[in-house]
């Protein structure tokens, strides 16, 4: 019999069991429900609502019961649906309904699943950030390993100007540390701990909602019942971080994609991390990019699912919440796996430089240093921009590199050019030219790398 069947006079059809259960994935809370629970049971004791040796059969009952899950012994049934019920049931059943019925007094399981996500998504937290940790402190070695490679910078895919390898690496590092100050910054708002709220008013028993909050790490309870079952935001807060990450790899795994390509040729992806093709045995294909950048899309599509899933929501609980968790689950896994594969590659990528600095010559990409040069001699902007165009749409007319015109060739376009041009459009003096702060300038990777360790620490 359903614990909640009290009311009914027929019993549940079972497409309705198989259409409304959710044991198949909430099963995995198992261990915060059990910690919930064992919190719980602590302040009813603490209050006098249960004896304390009722207190301690049930949370010796709750440890044998956590022991079977581990186990893999413990049967769960879809009868019961989800995971509260299941413990609640099997509790009931060890104890009888006199003492493992008293469990559940002064809850719903509408307060009882949000506490339980909120404490997986705490664990969720640590993990995401430990592993966001280390993708950063490897893009700070490779940062320091390629300090002297020069390559072009781009824009719309297109050469722009000259930069070091290690300012394109310290960008990337800017974004995944953005995404990890947002783990923290929404960390601090799940911190509220959502149990004693109840169905959604409350309850008349006399309990100390701070004392649970302690008990299970949370800052203090929530301060608004009917919120606290309705709310989801951190979770999708969550996701959004998520997403944000996906977008981020999936970014640099575009680059790499195309970076791998012979038609670039810019870096090479260890065997141990691409994939082979069954008909074409000629083959080295960046799968691990590929799926990372396909997988972006999924997380994405959550974030997007379970906003669409609480816009048309009224107060207070809905089961359409009971969903939340398959789109949580599914993005909490794939990120962990996408980041795990990808530190792990990037430990063993190979940048080929003299590819790098070949590419140097190609695009033109002296051309904004040369207007720059003719400022320094007193033109304007606009009129130097002209005739670096002019300079470039000649250069490109004798199939020239800019580095090859001669003097003559460059006065022709204005007298203010003179013997120093040449050190002005050398491709290192271009970068060590940039001294505005976050600049490509050697001196500026260097505080930027000093910078990310002390981050980092």
């Amino acid at each position: 019999m359903k614990l909640w069947a009290g009311r009914f006079s027929a019993e549940t059809n079972k497409l309705v069991e198989q259409f409304t259960e959710s044991i198949s994935f909430d099963k995995r809370l198992y261990k915060y429900d059990i910690q919930g629970s064992i919190a719980h049971i602590k302040m009813l004791a603490k209050q006098k609502i249960v004896s304390i040796e009722e207190s301690k059969k049930i949370i010796k009952a709750l440890k044998i019961i956590e022991k079977q899950i581990d186990d893999g012994t413990f049967e769960f049934k879809q009868e019961y649906e989800d995971i509260h019920l299941n413990i609640e049931s099997k509790l009931i059943e060890m104890l009888g309904q006199d003492i493992g019925g008293k469990l559940h007094t002064a809850r719903s399981r509408n307060d009882q699943v949000a506490v339980d996500v909120k404490l997986y998504l705490k664990d969720e937290y640590k993990n995401l950030k430990k592993i966001l940790k280390q993708l950063l402190t490897i893009l700070v070695e490779l940062a320091k390993k390629n300090k002297n490679v020069l390559m072009p910078g781009f824009t719309h895919l297109q050469h722009a100007q000259p930069i070091y390898l290690a300012h394109y690496l310290l960008a990337y590092f800017q974004k995944f540390k953005r995404d990890l100050l947002k783990l923290n910054e929404f960390f601090k708002i799940l911190d509220e701990c959502p149990l004693g709220a109840g169905a959604l008013a409350g309850t008349t028993h006399n309990i100390d909602r701070f004392y649970t909050s302690k008990l299970l790490d949370f800052s203090k309870p929530t301060d608004n019942s009917i919120d606290t079952v309705s709310d989801r935001d951190f979770i999708l807060d969550y996701l959004y971080v998520v997403a944000l990450i996906a977008i981020h790899l999936s970014q640099m795994s575009e680059e790499f994609i195309i970076w791998s390509s012979q038609e670039f040729n810019y870096i090479t992806i260890s065997d141990a991390f691409t994939t082979g093709s069954s008909i074409m045995p000629n083959k080295k294909n960046p799968d691990v990019c590929e799926l990372a950048r396909g997988k972006a899309g999924r997380l994405i599509s959550n974030l997007n699912a379970l906003m669409i899933m609480l816009k048309g929501l009224p107060m207070s609980y809905n089961r359409d919440l009971q969903d939340d968790k398959k789109i949580l689950f599914d993005s909490a896994d794939i990120v962990k796996i996408t980041l795990q594969v990808f530190c792990a590659m990037l430990k063993e990528i190979k940048f080929n430089n003299e590819k790098l600095s070949e590419s140097l010559k190609k695009g033109y990409i002296e051309a904004t240093d040369i207007a720059d040069y003719l400022v320094a001699k007193g033109i304007a902007f606009r009129a130097a921009h002209h005739i670096s165009g002019e300079l470039v749409k000649y250069a490109i007319s004798k199939n020239k590199s800019l580095q090859d015109l001669s003097l003559e060739e460059y006065q022709k376009f204005s007298d203010k050019f003179d013997k120093d041009i040449y050190g002005a459009i050398n491709f290192m003096n271009i970068v060590e030219r940039r001294k505005s702060y976050g600049a490509a300038s050697k001196k500026s990777i260097d505080l930027q790398i000093n910078q990310a360790l002390a981050f980092l620490k």
